[in-house]
């Protein structure tokens, strides 16, 4: 039932009614982060202005381990049903999942280097999010092996689900290991070390963020759809079967060929 649920979910979402929502809460919400960053929250006493950069640091760390989190879901629901759809949705992810591990990392050396003196050091919180990043970088290489699909999207979805370990490795290297990292402002438990108004606009930015990744997937996936019919549509002379959508097949269905 919960799988239903979430394809149903999925398909509302990634409606172009949907999609076109999303754009413009995400966009509202971008600037309503800006203005709460730039403008309402004050510089920290000791950092001063460069703390800003937190306001974006921390929510693209948030997208990425929402992003793999979507992946590793994804995945394992796709090992079950077998339905096209869910990869489509892990290989989504994983590209936005991507991206905003890149900028995390790219973020925190321009942090790194007033604060730290040095662009990068092999800080047990860096180096655990560069495999990260490096895991997901390989997630997608198989992606584009020259395999058949059903064969690539069971690799890929067994490389979603192992490589999700590293998510909580990630958030705890700071309290595992001795680390240049500071350690989380806010707890599960609802501790911080932060001021109300940096919390509030850290929050504000976290919710913004969470749109824009709504909306990036939504995006992705109908420009996956449309690659895909074109494909389909260009094979289909030399296989011999109608398109997507001519006579004799059946509306909405989704076929993984067979290795």
């Amino acid at each position: 039932m919960a799988v239903i649920a979430g394809e149903r979910l999925m398909a509302k979402a990634t409606a172009r009614r949907g999609e076109r929502a999303l754009g413009w809460c995400a966009l509202l919400a971008v600037a309503a982060s800006a203005v709460m960053s730039l403008a309402v929250a004050p510089p920290d006493a000791e950092q001063g202005n460069v703390q800003r950069l937190m306001y974006v640091h921390v929510p693209s760390a948030w997208l990425a381990y929402l992003s793999f989190f979507i992946v590793f879901v994804a995945s394992v629901a796709y090992l079950r049903t077998h339905k096209i759809r869910w990869d489509r949705l892990a290989a989504a992810s994983a590209e936005v999942g991507v991206l905003f591990t890149a900028l995390t990392i790219v973020l925190g050396m321009l942090w790194g280097k007033p604060v730290w003196g040095a662009w990068w050091t092999w800080d047990p919180r860096i180096t655990t999010t560069t495999i990260l990043l490096l895991i997901y970088v390989g997630y997608l290489a198989v992606r584009r092996l020259p395999e058949s699909p059903a064969r690539r999207a069971r690799w890929a979805a067994v490389i979603g689900v192992v490589g999700f370990v590293d998510v909580p490795i990630v958030q705890l290297s700071v309290t595992w290991w001795r680390s240049l990292h500071q350690g989380p402002s806010v707890r599960l438990l609802g501790e911080t070390t932060m001021a109300p108004v940096m919390l509030a606009a850290l929050l504000v930015a976290v919710g913004a963020f969470t749109l824009l990744y709504c909306y990036l997937i939504a995006l992705r996936l109908r420009v996956g759809r449309l690659e895909e019919r074109a494909i389909g549509e260009a094979l289909s002379p030399r296989l011999g079967v109608p398109p997507s959508g001519a006579p004799g097949t059946v509306p909405g269905e989704e076929v993984v060929p067979s290795a």
